[in-house]
């Protein structure tokens, strides 16, 4: 096994199908793949984006950007929850730490009970981002994934299979990259993650794997080591 202890990365879309709000199907879906990675033994920490209930950046135009982006918050626990349920329904032990302290429903962020509940089999998913307005969910992935040690930060794509020079669902011509190191990545603009998430995997050399989730087994392939994807790194 490659990878012992990994960060997930997830937008909102996967729970959504595409669409708005979250669809059972889709988050049953997405459940399965990460049920498949932890009966490896692989200890698997998630980050869930918003997008699928609100994009500050389109919905809060014209509202004070704190407040867009503390709503913003509230959507990834949101999806937080739903995800936990999706998981538990199938027999996998999860936990939900929030930034933002919402006790009737989660646990506080706490490093070390984080770090402990991974460390007895139980996948812990983390919403409410950093809990800091303007900052990115891609930021609080790599934020949790250095404060987990974890072995790398797993960034999920919805058919996208990797990072390209170009949108490859615009231009058949675009190429993929089986292997960049950081500065190609951030010097190029390529669409990894933002440059805040960047910089800080660069810094403590934390490795970012990036692949399409949905396909089939893509996520059992990463931990046992096989090339899927692209790999950033030093």
């Amino acid at each position: 096994m490659k990878y012992k202890r990994v960060l997930l990365k997830l937008s909102g879309e996967f729970m959504s199908g595409n669409g708005f709000g979250i669809q059972p199907e889709a988050t049953k879906a997405l459940a399965q793949e990460v049920a498949k990675a932890h009966q490896l033994g692989v200890q698997v920490a998630i980050v869930v984006g918003g997008g699928n209930f609100w994009r500050g950046a389109r919905q809060g135009v014209g509202m004070d950007r704190a407040s867009a982006d503390y709503i913003g918050m509230l959507a990834t626990i949101m999806n937080a929850l739903a995800l936990q349920d999706a998981l538990e329904f199938i027999g996998v032990p999860t936990r939900v730490q929030t930034a933002l302290t919402i006790q009737q429903v989660a646990e506080p962020y706490i490093r070390r009970r984080a770090i402990r509940h991974l460390e007895k089999g139980r996948v812990v998913i983390f919403g409410g981002g950093t809990g800091n307005p303007f900052v990115t969910t891609d930021t609080a992935a790599a934020l949790r994934g250095l404060e987990m040690n974890v072995d790398a930060v797993l960034m999920a794509k919805n058919k996208v299979d990797g990072v390209y020079n170009d949108d490859p669902r615009k231009n058949p011509e675009a190429k993929k990259f089986d292997i960049l190191t950081y500065h190609q990545a951030l010097v190029q603009g390529l669409q990894v993650m933002d440059a805040t998430a960047m910089a800080l995997c660069q810094e403590q050399n934390m490795p970012i794997v990036v692949f399409d989730m949905f396909t089939e087994g893509n996520l059992e392939k990463i931990i046992k080591g096989e090339r899927v994807g692209t790999l950033v790194h030093s």
